[in-house]
């Protein structure tokens, strides 16, 4: 099953600017937005050699920091859509080690891109937030719940961080009557060009490079009862470009598959796709997070229509593929932070 389709008319011969378009939700995003005829260019901190070697070769790409107003005001001069699609990823760890490194840059970078966005007119805003905005619960999350409390799971900051660009995009609209911007709140996404960097790396790309590195028995953080909300890439990538077409200013829409897989029951699927032969192995003394961290789909589906949704397994094959595929190419994926 692959990606779902979106509203391609709407962006034929649009000028689309995608901030973080080298990254695992904007590279399958640039393809959809290139085949379905807009004018595209990407802003990223990664190298050009990088974005050559992952875009469509009509796309243009600029090498830009957009944490300053002024290149931000630059980048979207002109534009028709703005796709906010920046994001810091990281491990477990990154929510408590590392939250200046991640909060302070993404303030100054999701801040001014929609101010830009708003001074230069631009009619359509999308603004990525993130499952980690919402507070503890053992239920679905439905959007509404998002301020019931404060996040309280390892990634507090980053999700205060998210709830903030929410906000904003809703005070232009009440202000000013701005009513470009849109919102989804994606649940765990993973998919090629994700981050496998052992030091940074998020559940899934880091369980495949350990699998294919040979670890046995591969030692998992926690008791594996934890559930999680897993997305393929390539899904949210078309459902992001159908909420911007289509979907209402300023209101949050959830983007997940809307049920829970334990990370026992991940890594079972992983170690089954890479290596049967392999064994697992819990460490319980080590955190695992929130206990439930599920997406209620509810809302989306009632706006947007049947949503179809890549099955686990097969989107650890197309990702493991791509990563086997990459490793053996002697050109190794890119190992860093990106959106």
């Amino acid at each position: 099953m692959g990606a779902p389709g979106f509203d391609a008319a709407f962006y034929a011969g649009k000028r689309v600017l995608v901030a973080g378009g080298t990254g695992v939700i904007g590279i399958p995003t640039v393809g959809l937005l290139a085949a379905a005829g807009a004018e595209v260019t990407v802003v990223s901190v990664d190298p050009e050699a990088y974005a050559a070697s992952v875009l469509p070769p009509q796309v243009t790409f600029r090498r830009m920091d957009l944490t300053e107003l002024d290149r931000c005001l630059e980048a979207t001069r002109g534009q028709d859509v703005v796709l906010n699609l920046v994001g810091i990823k990281g491990s477990t760890g990154i929510g408590e080690t590392k939250v200046a490194s991640y909060l302070v840059p993404m303030l100054r970078f999701q801040t001014n891109l929609m101010d830009a966005a708003f001074r230069n007119e631009v009619g359509r805003f999308l603004f990525v937030s993130s499952i980690c905005g919402y507070p503890c619960s053992d239920q679905p999350k439905r959007e509404e719940t998002l301020w019931d409390g404060l996040p309280k799971q390892n990634d507090r900051i980053p999700g205060l961080a998210k709830r903030i660009g929410e906000v904003q995009g809703e005070a232009y609209l009440k202000e000013y009557g701005w009513d470009a911007v849109r919102i989804i709140r994606p649940s765990n996404v993973y998919g090629p060009h994700d981050d496998f960097n052992p030091a940074t790396a998020q559940v899934i790309p880091a369980l495949i490079r350990r699998c294919l590195d040979g670890e046995n028995p591969l030692v998992v953080w926690g008791d594996g009862s934890a559930l999680r909300d897993f997305v393929f890439s390539r899904d949210v990538a078309a459902w992001a470009l159908d909420v911007t077409a289509r979907g209402p200013a300023c209101e949050p829409l959830n983007l997940g598959m809307g049920q829970g897989v334990s990370i026992r029951e991940l890594a079972e699927a992983v170690v089954s796709v890479v290596d049967p032969t392999l064994t697992l192995a819990w460490d319980p003394t080590k955190p695992t997070g929130d206990p439930v961290r599920i997406l209620s789909m509810e809302k989306t589906t009632a706006l947007l229509g049947p949503l179809r949704r890549t099955p686990l397994v097969e989107g650890l094959r197309q990702t493991v593929a791509w990563y086997r595929q990459a490793r053996a190419s002697g050109k190794p994926p890119l190992e860093r932070h990106h959106g």
